[in-house]
């Protein structure tokens, strides 16, 4: 069935990562009519001479000469020059969910665009076409520029673009999709490009893959702590009520649930380890920071990105920079900084969970036969790997301002940077979860104990059901997927199901 997006209702992340498929787009009479509305203000404004960024100017730093009078022209001068991008293509469903943001945010009717412009842009969301847009060349300020630029072009017709995954001439995928080519003119052009739809899209969509696999990291840690017999008084209530921060209050509430009943083996130290004894305050403070990250991609979900905005019913045209991506280029940021200390996390609990020294007695790398056999040496190898690339690549972006633009742009957020990059870095966090939670399924096949606490056997159980153990040596990088799967799918509670052991 396919999903419906309603342009009048709020947008939600929910929306953004469904149309990575075709989604039924609905503008209705509300928001029709208040883009009309906006666009016959627009008319007359131009006709009575008065100044409007784009529409009677040049761009950036050229806003001092006229732009050229044919208005189609205009929108040629617009979008051309930004033909400047490089890098490989970014990801399908990033682009579509960036045309799904561009297009709610133009519905909003303050900006001035052709109601066919929003017809376009949900009218290519109902089909499998996407706009080929290159990684590199936007810095989040005045816009997304060069990226929304070349999926404006696209929709147009030039350029390049993907159908049912193939790469095509734009013109030819249009057709095969059954689009027309959309016709602009330069208000409607400027106002495709002048927005931060892309970071904006591309930090939602990460931040809902981070908070999967930050619960993911609270339910795996349980289940860690559940087959080592620790002693769960790390979580109490009480504990982490006088800790006094929210997200380890809150966090620690629901590892308590999923951890019920565990029984702890009187064989463990009394403390232990960070990586499991302190995980709720580590895991808590990464929830204070997802809060935050929700709050600013709500409010960025919610934003009209542009410039300048139109309000006909104060007779204004208001110029400035609602095209600044500051918010999301700190949010993504931060939002690097919990994929690291999540990821930081998850990988030394699987290091701990493969050292014979530490796991209480269960072989090294938790090989069925060790030396005939190697368990989870490579998976471990490739989760140092994960981990060390998020790490290198963790610097901030949102404060290495540089001038551009003959200094019209003197200083810039780099939001774009910093959301691609944590975008990126969540699906490697993705498969650290998942190479841990691969690791948790081997240590119940060599020896660990069964599971006391019924919310981590069913757990388990789900690991069980849908990855064998590993026992001979196999290629491990699908079961490591296929375990970040089921943590993904996974819904508490879950039919018990029989776990198996060596034979």
């Amino acid at each position: 069935m396919t999903t419906e997006v309603d342009l009048a209702a709020p947008l939600r992340i929910a929306d953004l990562s469904a149309a990575r498929d075709p989604v039924r787009v609905v503008v209705g009479a509300q928001v029709r009519d208040r883009v009309t509305r906006t666009r016959t203000f627009l008319s007359a404004v131009l006709g009575e001479d008065r100044a409007v960024y784009g529409s009677t100017t040049g761009f950036g730093a050229l806003v001092g000469y006229a732009g050229r009078a044919d208005l189609r022209d205009q929108a040629d001068n617009t979008l051309a020059h930004l033909g400047a991008g490089h890098g490989p293509d970014l990801a399908p469903e990033i682009v579509r969910a960036t045309v799904l943001v561009r297009a709610w945010s133009l519905a909003r009717g303050a900006s001035g665009v052709s109601p066919h412009v929003v017809d376009a842009l949900t009218a290519m969301l109902g089909t499998t076409f996407v706009p080929a847009v290159p990684r590199w060349g936007s810095v989040g300020a005045s816009g997304d520029l060069i990226p929304l630029g070349a999926a404006a072009q696209a929709l147009r017709g030039r350029g390049h673009a993907y159908l049912d995954g193939v790469r095509l001439p734009a013109a030819q995928a249009l057709e095969k999709a059954g689009l027309t080519p959309l016709p602009l003119d330069g208000r409607d052009a400027l106002a495709l490009v002048n927005g931060t739809s892309l970071t904006t899209a591309a930090t939602a969509l990460a931040l809902s893959a981070v908070r999967a696999a930050h619960r993911a990291a609270q339910v795996l840690t349980c289940l860690l702590a559940d087959l080592l017999g620790c002693d769960p008084q790390f979580l109490d209530a009480r504990l982490l009520r006088a800790y006094g921060h929210p997200g380890a209050i809150d966090v620690g509430a629901r590892m308590r649930q999923v951890g019920e009943g565990l029984v702890p083996s009187g064989r463990r130290a009394l403390q232990e380890p960070y990586s499991i004894r302190c995980a709720p305050q580590l895991l808590g403070a990464a929830e204070d920071a997802l809060r935050h990250v929700d709050s600013v991609v709500t409010a960025d979900l919610g934003s009209v990105s542009d410039n300048p905005l139109f309000f006909p019913d104060d007779d204004l045209v208001v110029h400035g920079g609602n095209f600044f991506g500051q918010p999301a280029a700190f949010a993504a940021d931060l939002l690097s900084m919990v994929v690291a200390q999540v990821g930081n996390l998850a990988e030394r609990q699987l290091d701990l969970l493969v050292d014979p020294h530490r796991n209480g007695g269960l072989p090294p790398m938790l090989a069925a036969g060790p030396g005939q056999q190697h368990g989870l040496q490579g998976v471990q190898l490739a989760s140092t790997a994960l981990i060390a690339e998020i790490r290198r690549d963790a610097m901030p972006a949102s404060m290495q301002s540089l001038p551009t633009n003959l200094h019209n742009q003197d200083v810039i957020p780099l939001g774009t940077q910093a959301a691609l990059r944590v975008f990126d870095q969540a699906g490697l966090l993705r498969l650290i979860v998942g190479s841990l939670a691969l690791g948790l399924r081997q240590a119940a096949y060599v020896g660990a104990r069964t599971p006391t606490a019924p919310g981590c056997a069913r757990v388990l159980a789900a690991l069980v059901a849908a990855i064998p153990p590993v026992d001979p040596d196999r290629p491990l990088d699908g079961d490591v997927r296929r375990a970040a799967d089921v943590m993904d799918a996974l819904e508490l509670p879950l039919t018990p199901l029989t776990l198996d052991g060596p034979s």
